[in-house]
């Protein structure tokens, strides 16, 4: 049982979050996200990063530079989407960062269907994409790594997105990443909520979840 909520202020000992945004915005989407998580006594900050222009193993190393400047430990990630990759592949290709929970919301951990069906389209998915399809990150088999921290992920079920404009996504989804889609081996915990995919970093309870696994390590089922 969790008693998280936002705006309790009772922490003795401030945490440190970083939030990590998804494709096609630049942390804008975020800010709700931060200002809960900052009135329940969180330090949080915002990364930044070109979601088309570079591919993940350059926001990577970005964002390995962005958590080393912070100069603390440790250091919780939050993310959303796109933002959960960047975070596997920088902890894969970094992994003394002093990483404590980390949290992705709506990340698809496995082939995104939407996005492959994007990426079948050279001209568009180089447009939609971008780099972040350099790697083969929605491949078959996706990204071939696991979690190496104590990992929460949030999955939505309100199909409203234009995910399903590229793919016949199969039910539960959240209109653009799928149920099955944001699960992976070695998972901490898993939660499935009433949410769509954009509306995640926006959603009262997402944020209640996420501070009840940063706290804690598992959500409140």
């Amino acid at each position: 049982m969790c008693d998280s909520k936002p705006g309790d202020t009772s922490r003795t000992a401030k945490s440190t979050v970083v939030l990590v945004h998804g494709l096609w915005v630049n942390g804008w989407d975020m800010l709700l996200l931060q200002w809960r998580l900052h009135r329940a006594g969180y330090i949080t900050h915002r990364f930044s990063y070109p979601t088309v222009r570079k591919n993940l193993s350059e926001n990577a190393a970005t964002l390995n530079q962005f958590l080393q400047s912070l100069n603390t430990d440790p250091i919780h990630l939050v993310a959303h989407s796109l933002g959960g990759l960047v975070l596997r592949q920088t902890l894969h290709d970094y992994p003394q960062l002093p990483i404590g929970r980390v949290v992705t919301l709506a990340s698809p951990h496995r082939t995104s269907l939407s996005a492959y069906g994007v990426s079948r389209v050279p001209w568009l998915g180089k447009l939609l994409l971008g780099k972040s399809i350099d790697q083969g990150v929605f491949a078959k088999d996706g990204t071939p790594w696991g979690p190496c921290h104590e990992w929460g992920s949030v999955a939505g079920t309100r199909s409203v997105g234009l995910g399903r404009l590229f793919a016949k996504l199969p039910l539960p989804n959240d209109g653009t990443v799928t149920v099955e889609e944001t699960q992976m081996e070695g998972l901490q915990d898993h939660i499935v909520l009433p949410v769509n995919h954009m509306g995640m970093s926006f959603n009262k309870e997402v944020a209640k979840q996420v501070m009840c696994f940063l706290e804690t390590g598992h959500f409140e089922h």
